[in-house]
Protein backbone atom coordinates (compact mmCIF):
# COMPACT_ATOMS: atom_id res chain seq x y z
CA UNK A 1 0.00 0.00 0.00
CA UNK A 2 1.59 3.30 -0.79
CA UNK A 3 2.44 5.55 1.73
CA UNK A 4 0.23 8.55 2.73
CA UNK A 5 1.77 11.78 1.02
CA UNK A 6 1.27 14.96 3.19
CA UNK A 7 -0.08 18.38 2.72
CA UNK A 8 0.74 21.85 3.80
CA UNK A 9 -1.75 24.19 4.48
CA UNK A 10 -1.61 27.73 4.63
CA UNK A 11 -2.68 29.27 8.01
CA UNK A 12 -3.90 32.36 6.76
CA UNK A 13 -5.36 31.50 3.93
CA UNK A 14 -6.16 27.44 3.82
CA UNK A 15 -4.18 27.19 0.49
CA UNK A 16 -3.46 23.48 0.28
CA UNK A 17 -0.02 22.11 -1.18
CA UNK A 18 1.82 18.79 -2.19
CA UNK A 19 5.35 20.38 -0.58
CA UNK A 20 6.01 23.09 1.34
CA UNK A 21 6.64 26.89 0.40
CA UNK A 22 8.14 29.87 1.73
CA UNK A 23 5.85 31.94 0.41
CA UNK A 24 2.14 31.19 -0.12
CA UNK A 25 0.92 31.47 -3.59
CA UNK A 26 -2.92 32.55 -2.79
CA UNK A 27 -1.93 35.21 -0.06
CA UNK A 28 1.68 35.86 -0.89
CA UNK A 29 1.92 35.76 3.55
CA UNK A 30 5.76 34.19 4.12
CA UNK A 31 6.24 30.95 6.16
CA UNK A 32 2.51 30.15 6.49
CA UNK A 33 2.26 26.60 4.96
CA UNK A 34 1.84 24.15 7.85
CA UNK A 35 1.73 19.99 7.26
CA UNK A 36 -0.90 18.42 8.18
CA UNK A 37 -1.39 14.86 9.03
CA UNK A 38 -1.84 12.36 6.27
CA UNK A 39 -5.27 10.73 5.57
CA UNK A 40 -5.21 7.49 6.57
CA UNK A 41 -6.54 5.09 3.81
CA UNK A 42 -9.03 2.32 4.82
CA UNK A 43 -10.93 -0.42 3.17
CA UNK A 44 -13.98 1.06 3.52
CA UNK A 45 -15.43 3.69 0.66
CA UNK A 46 -14.32 7.15 1.34
CA UNK A 47 -16.74 9.52 3.16
CA UNK A 48 -18.16 12.47 1.21
CA UNK A 49 -18.20 15.67 3.13
CA UNK A 50 -21.70 16.69 3.56
CA UNK A 51 -22.37 19.69 1.70
CA UNK A 52 -25.07 22.70 2.85
CA UNK A 53 -28.17 22.13 0.89
CA UNK A 54 -29.80 24.84 -1.38
CA UNK A 55 -32.75 26.86 -0.27
CA UNK A 56 -34.70 25.31 -3.11
CA UNK A 57 -35.49 29.34 -4.19
CA UNK A 58 -37.08 30.20 -7.59
CA UNK A 59 -36.59 33.73 -9.70
CA UNK A 60 -38.82 36.18 -8.59
CA UNK A 61 -39.66 40.09 -9.03
CA UNK A 62 -38.27 41.99 -6.51
CA UNK A 63 -41.86 43.76 -5.85
CA UNK A 64 -43.25 40.00 -5.56
CA UNK A 65 -40.48 39.38 -2.68
CA UNK A 66 -42.84 39.14 0.78
CA UNK A 67 -41.57 41.96 2.98
CA UNK A 68 -41.52 40.69 7.06
CA UNK A 69 -40.05 42.61 10.19
CA UNK A 70 -37.14 41.48 11.53
CA UNK A 71 -37.94 39.36 14.88
CA UNK A 72 -35.80 40.05 17.68
CA UNK A 73 -35.46 39.43 21.07
CA UNK A 74 -33.63 41.37 23.85
CA UNK A 75 -30.18 40.10 25.36
CA UNK A 76 -31.37 41.27 28.79
CA UNK A 77 -28.07 44.12 28.52
CA UNK A 78 -28.86 47.57 27.19
CA UNK A 79 -25.64 48.11 25.73
CA UNK A 80 -25.18 45.34 23.62
CA UNK A 81 -28.79 45.70 22.37
CA UNK A 82 -27.74 48.95 21.10
CA UNK A 83 -24.61 47.71 19.41
CA UNK A 84 -26.80 45.10 17.67
CA UNK A 85 -29.44 47.29 16.46
CA UNK A 86 -32.36 47.04 18.53
CA UNK A 87 -31.61 43.22 20.16
CA UNK A 88 -30.56 39.86 18.83
CA UNK A 89 -31.76 38.40 15.25
CA UNK A 90 -33.63 35.51 15.16
CA UNK A 91 -31.78 33.25 12.54
CA UNK A 92 -28.52 35.79 12.47
CA UNK A 93 -24.92 34.34 13.07
CA UNK A 94 -22.87 37.02 15.27
CA UNK A 95 -19.37 37.01 15.57
CA UNK A 96 -18.02 38.42 19.14
CA UNK A 97 -14.29 38.83 18.91
CA UNK A 98 -10.86 40.73 21.23
CA UNK A 99 -8.34 39.45 23.17
CA UNK A 100 -7.75 37.25 25.98
CA UNK A 101 -9.68 38.28 29.12
CA UNK A 102 -11.56 41.19 27.61
CA UNK A 103 -14.71 40.00 29.13
CA UNK A 104 -16.15 38.11 26.10
CA UNK A 105 -17.49 35.14 28.28
CA UNK A 106 -18.55 37.17 30.77
CA UNK A 107 -20.97 38.87 28.64
CA UNK A 108 -22.19 36.13 26.73
CA UNK A 109 -22.63 34.07 30.18
CA UNK A 110 -24.57 37.40 31.25
CA UNK A 111 -26.92 37.15 27.86
CA UNK A 112 -27.38 33.51 28.64
CA UNK A 113 -29.05 33.59 32.13
CA UNK A 114 -30.97 36.93 30.69
CA UNK A 115 -32.25 35.08 28.22
CA UNK A 116 -33.27 32.36 29.99
CA UNK A 117 -34.74 34.32 32.27
CA UNK A 118 -37.18 35.70 29.51
CA UNK A 119 -38.34 32.34 28.86
CA UNK A 120 -36.31 30.85 26.42
CA UNK A 121 -33.82 28.08 25.76
CA UNK A 122 -30.08 28.97 25.67
CA UNK A 123 -27.31 26.77 24.80
CA UNK A 124 -23.87 27.56 25.74
CA UNK A 125 -21.30 24.73 24.02
CA UNK A 126 -18.12 25.17 25.99
CA UNK A 127 -15.40 24.36 24.49
CA UNK A 128 -12.92 25.73 27.02
CA UNK A 129 -13.93 25.78 30.04
CA UNK A 130 -16.21 22.46 32.13
CA UNK A 131 -19.40 22.67 32.80
CA UNK A 132 -18.51 23.43 36.49
CA UNK A 133 -16.56 26.69 35.34
CA UNK A 134 -19.72 27.94 32.93
CA UNK A 135 -21.99 27.28 36.20
CA UNK A 136 -19.87 29.21 38.61
CA UNK A 137 -19.57 32.33 36.42
CA UNK A 138 -23.25 32.07 36.09
CA UNK A 139 -23.83 32.04 39.49
CA UNK A 140 -21.37 34.80 40.24
CA UNK A 141 -22.90 37.26 37.56
CA UNK A 142 -26.87 36.63 37.49
CA UNK A 143 -28.04 33.40 39.19
CA UNK A 144 -29.00 30.05 37.62
CA UNK A 145 -31.99 29.69 35.15
CA UNK A 146 -33.93 26.37 34.20
CA UNK A 147 -33.62 27.30 30.43
CA UNK A 148 -29.99 27.47 30.86
CA UNK A 149 -28.06 24.16 29.28
CA UNK A 150 -24.66 23.62 29.32
CA UNK A 151 -22.58 21.24 27.06
CA UNK A 152 -18.80 20.93 27.27
CA UNK A 153 -18.19 19.58 23.28
CA UNK A 154 -15.72 20.20 20.89
CA UNK A 155 -17.01 17.55 18.67
CA UNK A 156 -18.75 19.27 15.99
CA UNK A 157 -20.88 16.26 15.08
CA UNK A 158 -21.71 15.14 19.02
CA UNK A 159 -22.97 18.90 19.16
CA UNK A 160 -25.06 18.67 16.19
CA UNK A 161 -26.67 15.81 17.27
CA UNK A 162 -27.58 17.03 20.50
CA UNK A 163 -28.73 20.62 19.10
CA UNK A 164 -30.66 18.35 16.17
CA UNK A 165 -32.94 16.98 19.09
CA UNK A 166 -33.69 19.44 21.16
CA UNK A 167 -34.84 22.97 20.11
CA UNK A 168 -33.04 26.14 21.68
CA UNK A 169 -33.66 30.20 20.91
CA UNK A 170 -30.03 31.16 21.51
CA UNK A 171 -26.82 28.89 21.59
CA UNK A 172 -23.24 30.17 22.56
CA UNK A 173 -19.92 29.17 20.96
CA UNK A 174 -17.31 29.41 23.23
CA UNK A 175 -14.92 29.28 21.71
CA UNK A 176 -15.30 28.62 17.60
CA UNK A 177 -11.66 27.74 17.48
CA UNK A 178 -12.23 24.80 19.67
CA UNK A 179 -14.86 22.92 17.23
CA UNK A 180 -13.35 20.63 14.90
CA UNK A 181 -14.41 18.03 12.45
CA UNK A 182 -13.41 14.66 12.82
CA UNK A 183 -13.96 14.14 9.42
CA UNK A 184 -11.26 16.45 8.31
CA UNK A 185 -7.74 16.35 8.76
CA UNK A 186 -6.40 19.56 9.91
CA UNK A 187 -6.01 20.25 13.16
CA UNK A 188 -8.44 22.67 15.31
CA UNK A 189 -8.37 25.70 14.97
CA UNK A 190 -7.00 26.12 11.30
CA UNK A 191 -8.67 27.80 8.92
CA UNK A 192 -10.45 24.89 6.79
CA UNK A 193 -11.61 23.67 10.32
CA UNK A 194 -12.74 27.02 11.78
CA UNK A 195 -14.57 27.79 8.22
CA UNK A 196 -16.49 24.77 7.96
CA UNK A 197 -17.23 24.92 11.63
CA UNK A 198 -18.77 28.12 11.06
CA UNK A 199 -20.50 27.11 8.04
CA UNK A 200 -22.32 24.56 10.01
CA UNK A 201 -23.67 27.44 12.78
CA UNK A 202 -24.82 29.46 9.45
CA UNK A 203 -27.14 26.65 8.16
CA UNK A 204 -28.19 25.87 11.30
CA UNK A 205 -29.10 29.03 12.52
CA UNK A 206 -30.60 30.06 9.19
CA UNK A 207 -32.83 26.97 9.03
CA UNK A 208 -33.85 26.82 13.00
CA UNK A 209 -34.45 30.80 13.43
CA UNK A 210 -31.75 30.29 16.56
CA UNK A 211 -29.34 33.23 17.19
CA UNK A 212 -25.95 31.69 17.47
CA UNK A 213 -23.00 33.61 18.64
CA UNK A 214 -19.81 32.58 17.79
CA UNK A 215 -16.63 33.92 20.58
CA UNK A 216 -13.42 34.33 18.29
CA UNK A 217 -10.18 34.74 19.46
CA UNK A 218 -7.88 37.89 18.04
CA UNK A 219 -4.77 36.44 16.50
CA UNK A 220 -1.69 38.17 16.95
CA UNK A 221 -2.19 39.39 13.19
CA UNK A 222 -5.09 40.95 14.66
CA UNK A 223 -7.48 38.90 13.13
CA UNK A 224 -10.87 37.23 14.78
CA UNK A 225 -10.34 33.24 14.82
CA UNK A 226 -7.75 33.71 11.44
CA UNK A 227 -7.36 36.62 8.78
CA UNK A 228 -10.84 37.44 7.25
CA UNK A 229 -12.11 33.85 7.88
CA UNK A 230 -15.38 34.42 9.17
CA UNK A 231 -15.75 37.69 8.79
CA UNK A 232 -17.72 37.72 5.45
CA UNK A 233 -19.77 34.58 6.47
CA UNK A 234 -21.83 35.94 10.07
CA UNK A 235 -23.97 38.22 9.80
CA UNK A 236 -22.53 40.93 12.68
CA UNK A 237 -19.39 41.21 13.90
CA UNK A 238 -18.97 42.25 17.45
CA UNK A 239 -14.98 43.67 18.85
CA UNK A 240 -14.37 44.43 21.97
CA UNK A 241 -11.93 46.65 23.14
CA UNK A 242 -9.73 48.34 26.34
CA UNK A 243 -7.58 46.83 28.05
CA UNK A 244 -7.45 44.19 31.09
CA UNK A 245 -6.17 46.47 33.40
CA UNK A 246 -8.81 49.27 32.20
CA UNK A 247 -12.02 49.89 34.09
CA UNK A 248 -13.72 50.62 30.61
CA UNK A 249 -14.65 48.03 27.63
CA UNK A 250 -15.62 48.94 24.44
CA UNK A 251 -18.22 46.91 22.03
CA UNK A 252 -18.00 48.09 18.29
CA UNK A 253 -20.15 46.65 15.19
CA UNK A 254 -17.54 46.06 12.75
CA UNK A 255 -19.84 44.64 10.50
CA UNK A 256 -24.14 44.34 10.84
CA UNK A 257 -26.04 43.13 8.40
CA UNK A 258 -29.53 44.34 10.39
CA UNK A 259 -28.32 47.61 12.19
CA UNK A 260 -25.88 50.72 12.21
CA UNK A 261 -22.09 49.77 12.24
CA UNK A 262 -20.88 52.97 14.22
CA UNK A 263 -23.10 52.12 17.36
CA UNK A 264 -20.88 52.11 20.31
CA UNK A 265 -21.80 50.16 24.05
CA UNK A 266 -19.82 51.24 26.99
CA UNK A 267 -19.21 48.73 29.53
CA UNK A 268 -17.20 48.32 32.83
CA UNK A 269 -15.83 45.44 34.24
CA UNK A 270 -17.40 44.63 38.08
CA UNK A 271 -17.43 41.26 40.38
CA UNK A 272 -21.21 40.67 38.89
CA UNK A 273 -19.91 40.98 35.65
CA UNK A 274 -20.08 43.44 32.46
CA UNK A 275 -21.92 46.28 34.03
CA UNK A 276 -23.13 48.87 31.22
CA UNK A 277 -22.45 52.48 31.34
CA UNK A 278 -25.46 54.32 29.79
CA UNK A 279 -23.98 58.14 30.81
CA UNK A 280 -20.99 57.33 28.52
CA UNK A 281 -19.89 61.30 28.93
CA UNK A 282 -19.88 60.91 32.59
CA UNK A 283 -17.62 58.51 32.96
CA UNK A 284 -15.19 59.67 30.10
CA UNK A 285 -15.09 63.10 32.02
CA UNK A 286 -15.07 62.02 35.66
CA UNK A 287 -11.48 61.88 36.56
CA UNK A 288 -10.86 65.24 34.05
CA UNK A 289 -7.68 67.44 35.50
CA UNK A 290 -9.11 71.21 35.77
CA UNK A 291 -7.08 74.12 35.41
CA UNK A 292 -3.65 72.47 33.65
CA UNK A 293 -2.92 72.73 30.03
CA UNK A 294 -3.10 70.59 27.46
CA UNK A 295 -6.59 69.54 27.74
CA UNK A 296 -9.75 69.95 25.64
CA UNK A 297 -13.00 68.58 25.74
CA UNK A 298 -14.24 67.07 22.46
CA UNK A 299 -18.14 66.19 21.27
CA UNK A 300 -17.23 62.86 19.32
CA UNK A 301 -19.82 61.01 17.20
CA UNK A 302 -20.37 57.31 17.88
CA UNK A 303 -23.14 55.84 15.64
CA UNK A 304 -26.41 57.82 17.24
CA UNK A 305 -24.44 58.43 20.60
CA UNK A 306 -22.68 61.35 21.17
CA UNK A 307 -20.00 61.26 23.74
CA UNK A 308 -18.31 64.33 25.47
CA UNK A 309 -14.25 63.31 25.80
CA UNK A 310 -11.02 64.45 27.14
CA UNK A 311 -8.48 65.11 24.64
CA UNK A 312 -5.21 65.24 26.05
CA UNK A 313 -1.66 66.91 24.75
CA UNK A 314 1.91 67.32 26.12
CA UNK A 315 4.54 69.20 24.76
CA UNK A 316 7.95 69.11 25.86
CA UNK A 317 11.61 70.00 24.36
CA UNK A 318 13.33 67.29 23.18
CA UNK A 319 17.00 66.42 23.82
CA UNK A 320 17.28 64.25 21.04
CA UNK A 321 17.55 65.17 17.19
CA UNK A 322 13.83 63.86 15.86
CA UNK A 323 11.49 64.62 18.54
CA UNK A 324 8.80 62.07 19.01
CA UNK A 325 5.33 61.81 17.95
CA UNK A 326 3.62 59.72 19.87
CA UNK A 327 -0.74 59.28 19.87
CA UNK A 328 -3.25 56.86 21.97
CA UNK A 329 -6.60 56.51 20.61
CA UNK A 330 -5.91 59.11 17.62
CA UNK A 331 -4.74 58.01 13.98
CA UNK A 332 -0.73 59.10 13.78
CA UNK A 333 -0.71 59.74 10.47
CA UNK A 334 -3.84 62.43 10.99
CA UNK A 335 -1.69 63.37 13.56
CA UNK A 336 1.48 64.76 11.75
CA UNK A 337 -0.36 66.47 9.23
CA UNK A 338 -2.60 68.36 12.32
CA UNK A 339 0.63 68.87 13.65
CA UNK A 340 2.23 70.34 10.16
CA UNK A 341 -1.00 72.76 9.86
CA UNK A 342 -0.33 74.06 13.29
CA UNK A 343 3.23 75.11 12.44
CA UNK A 344 2.55 76.48 9.23
CA UNK A 345 -0.73 77.88 9.78
CA UNK A 346 -0.70 78.71 13.60
CA UNK A 347 2.52 79.85 13.90
CA UNK A 348 3.22 77.10 17.09
CA UNK A 349 6.57 75.89 16.21
CA UNK A 350 6.82 72.06 17.32
CA UNK A 351 10.08 70.95 15.52
CA UNK A 352 12.29 71.02 18.45
CA UNK A 353 9.70 69.66 20.54
CA UNK A 354 8.30 66.19 21.71
CA UNK A 355 4.51 65.69 21.11
CA UNK A 356 2.21 63.33 22.99
CA UNK A 357 -1.83 62.84 22.71
CA UNK A 358 -4.08 61.10 24.27
CA UNK A 359 -7.71 60.29 24.22
CA UNK A 360 -9.02 59.63 27.78
CA UNK A 361 -10.86 56.39 28.74
CA UNK A 362 -9.20 54.12 25.94
CA UNK A 363 -11.74 55.82 23.06
CA UNK A 364 -10.68 55.76 19.54
CA UNK A 365 -11.60 58.21 18.03
CA UNK A 366 -11.03 58.21 13.80
CA UNK A 367 -13.75 60.97 12.74
CA UNK A 368 -12.24 64.17 11.34
CA UNK A 369 -14.53 66.38 13.66
CA UNK A 370 -11.33 65.67 16.39
CA UNK A 371 -9.14 67.34 14.37
CA UNK A 372 -9.63 71.27 16.07
CA UNK A 373 -10.08 69.50 19.07
CA UNK A 374 -6.62 68.27 18.93
CA UNK A 375 -4.51 71.09 17.62
CA UNK A 376 -6.39 73.06 20.56
CA UNK A 377 -4.97 70.45 22.82
CA UNK A 378 -1.28 70.90 21.54
CA UNK A 379 -1.17 74.36 21.29
CA UNK A 380 -2.55 74.32 24.64
CA UNK A 381 0.43 72.45 25.90
CA UNK A 382 3.28 74.24 23.65
CA UNK A 383 2.15 77.60 24.90
CA UNK A 384 1.29 76.62 28.40
CA UNK A 385 -2.47 78.49 28.22
CA UNK A 386 -5.48 76.92 29.92
CA UNK A 387 -8.72 76.22 27.74
CA UNK A 388 -11.88 77.13 29.94
CA UNK A 389 -13.00 73.95 31.42
CA UNK A 390 -16.82 74.74 30.09
CA UNK A 391 -15.97 74.81 26.39
CA UNK A 392 -16.42 72.23 23.99
CA UNK A 393 -14.56 71.83 20.75
CA UNK A 394 -15.11 70.14 17.32
CA UNK A 395 -14.29 70.64 13.52
CA UNK A 396 -12.35 69.05 10.97
CA UNK A 397 -9.36 71.18 10.31
CA UNK A 398 -8.30 71.14 6.08
CA UNK A 399 -4.42 71.49 4.96
CA UNK A 400 -4.75 75.28 4.06
CA UNK A 401 -5.89 75.65 8.18
CA UNK A 402 -9.70 75.91 7.20
CA UNK A 403 -12.24 74.76 9.60
CA UNK A 404 -14.84 72.66 7.87
CA UNK A 405 -18.28 71.71 8.51
CA UNK A 406 -19.21 68.47 10.68
CA UNK A 407 -22.04 66.55 10.72
CA UNK A 408 -24.72 66.24 13.30
CA UNK A 409 -23.64 69.24 14.94
CA UNK A 410 -26.79 70.01 16.90
CA UNK A 411 -26.96 66.95 18.20
CA UNK A 412 -23.47 67.33 19.94
CA UNK A 413 -24.14 70.65 20.99
CA UNK A 414 -27.46 69.00 23.07
CA UNK A 415 -25.11 66.53 24.66
CA UNK A 416 -22.72 69.95 25.69
CA UNK A 417 -25.30 71.43 26.98
CA UNK A 418 -27.00 68.23 29.25
CA UNK A 419 -23.04 68.38 30.51
CA UNK A 420 -23.54 71.80 31.88
CA UNK A 421 -20.92 73.09 29.16
CA UNK A 422 -21.43 77.19 27.98
CA UNK A 423 -19.46 77.51 25.11
CA UNK A 424 -18.46 75.44 22.50
CA UNK A 425 -15.95 76.33 19.32
CA UNK A 426 -17.73 74.91 16.39
CA UNK A 427 -17.24 75.53 12.38
CA UNK A 428 -18.64 78.84 11.23
CA UNK A 429 -20.64 76.36 8.55
CA UNK A 430 -22.49 75.21 10.68
CA UNK A 431 -23.75 77.95 12.54
CA UNK A 432 -25.93 78.92 9.03
CA UNK A 433 -28.65 76.38 9.73
CA UNK A 434 -27.73 75.36 13.40
CA UNK A 435 -30.27 75.30 16.01
CA UNK A 436 -28.30 75.75 19.47
CA UNK A 437 -29.73 74.88 22.70
CA UNK A 438 -30.09 77.26 25.56
CA UNK A 439 -27.62 77.98 27.63
CA UNK A 440 -24.77 77.45 24.91
CA UNK A 441 -22.52 80.06 23.63
CA UNK A 442 -21.30 78.81 20.47
CA UNK A 443 -18.58 80.27 18.46
CA UNK A 444 -18.26 80.12 14.63
CA UNK A 445 -14.66 79.81 13.70
CA UNK A 446 -13.58 79.75 9.95
CA UNK A 447 -9.74 78.84 10.57
CA UNK A 448 -7.58 77.05 12.98
CA UNK A 449 -5.72 80.13 13.63
CA UNK A 450 -8.80 82.17 14.67
CA UNK A 451 -10.14 78.85 16.89
CA UNK A 452 -6.77 78.94 18.88
CA UNK A 453 -6.82 83.29 19.34
CA UNK A 454 -10.25 82.63 20.59
CA UNK A 455 -9.47 79.54 23.20
CA UNK A 456 -5.78 80.55 24.34
CA UNK A 457 -6.20 84.67 24.05
CA UNK A 458 -9.75 85.05 25.00
CA UNK A 459 -10.50 86.88 21.42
Amino acid sequence: MPRPKSRFICSQCGYESPRWLGRCPECESWNSLEEAAPAVETGAAEKKLKRRPGAGGEIMRIDDVPESDLMRFTTGVEELDRVLGGGAVEGSLVLVGGDPGIGKSTLLTQLSVNVAHAGKNVLYVAGEESARQVKMRARRIAGESNGFYILPETDMQAVMRHVEKNRFDCLIVDSIQTMYRPDMASAPGSVSQVRECASEWMRYAKETGAAVFLVGHVTKEGAIAGPRVLEHLVDAVLYFEGDRQHQYRLLRAAKNRFGSVNELGMFEMTDRGMRGVPGASEALLSERAHGQSGSAVLCALEGSRAVLTDVQALVSGTIIGNPRRMANGVDPGRLFMLLAVLEKRAGVQLYNQDVYVNIAGGLEIDEPAADLAVMAAVASSARNRVIDAATAVMGEVGLAGEVRAIPQAERRLVECARMGFTKAILPKGNLRSLRVPEGINARGVETAAEALSVMLNGR
